[in-house]
C-alpha cells in the first residue's frame, strides 16, 4: 500500500476556470471570462505588462499545483 505526505486542508481547490477567472479579474480587471456576445463586453484593451502579470500568475499557479501533486 502506497502512502502520500499530502496535507488535507479541508478546503476545496479551485477549478482551472475559477483560477483563470480570478487571475483575469485581479490582473486584467476583466470581470468574467464568459462569452457575453457583445464586443464591448468581450473585447478588452489591456496593457502588455498586465498580460505579462496574468501569464506569470498562471505559470506560478501551475508550478504550485505540480508541487502539490508530488
Amino acid at each position: 500500500m502506497q502512502t502520500t505526505n499530502k496535507r488535507r486542508t479541508g478546503r476545496k481547490e479551485p477549478t482551472v476556470d475559477e483560477l483563470l477567472a480570478a487571475i483575469a479579474k485581479a490582473t486584467l480587471h476583466i470581470d468574467t471570462l464568459e462569452t457575453r456576445k457583445s464586443d464591448s463586453l468581450d473585447f478588452h484593451d489591456v496593457a502588455v505588462w498586465s498580460v505579462k502579470a496574468a501569464l506569470e500568475a498562471a505559470y506560478r499557479a501551475g508550478l504550485a499545483a505540480a508541487k502539490e501533486e508530488r
